[in-house]
């Protein structure tokens, strides 16, 4: 890996998809020794549930949950 002009670095995908990292995820460099780990930050939202969090309470339907259901199933 290389460090850019920024001071940024790619994770490879594979330890991406290995490790759960999802656009958007926090993380911080953490100083071990005479190394820097990179750490998921402690607390952080994953990206599902910042995104549940987000939809939540913008719904505008006066739809029951059953009423959708059939909808989505295609029965009327």
């Amino acid at each position: 890996m290389r460090l850019n002009s920024k001071g940024q670095v790619t994770i490879p995908a594979d330890l991406r998809r290995k490790y759960a990292l999802e656009k958007g995820d926090e993380v911080d460099i953490v100083e071990v020794g005479t190394a820097l780990q990179i750490v998921r930050r402690e607390g952080a939202l994953r990206r599902g549930k910042r995104l549940t969090e987000h939809m939540r309470g913008r719904a505008t339907t006066s739809m029951s949950t059953d009423e959708l259901m059939e909808l989505f199933r295609g029965r009327t």
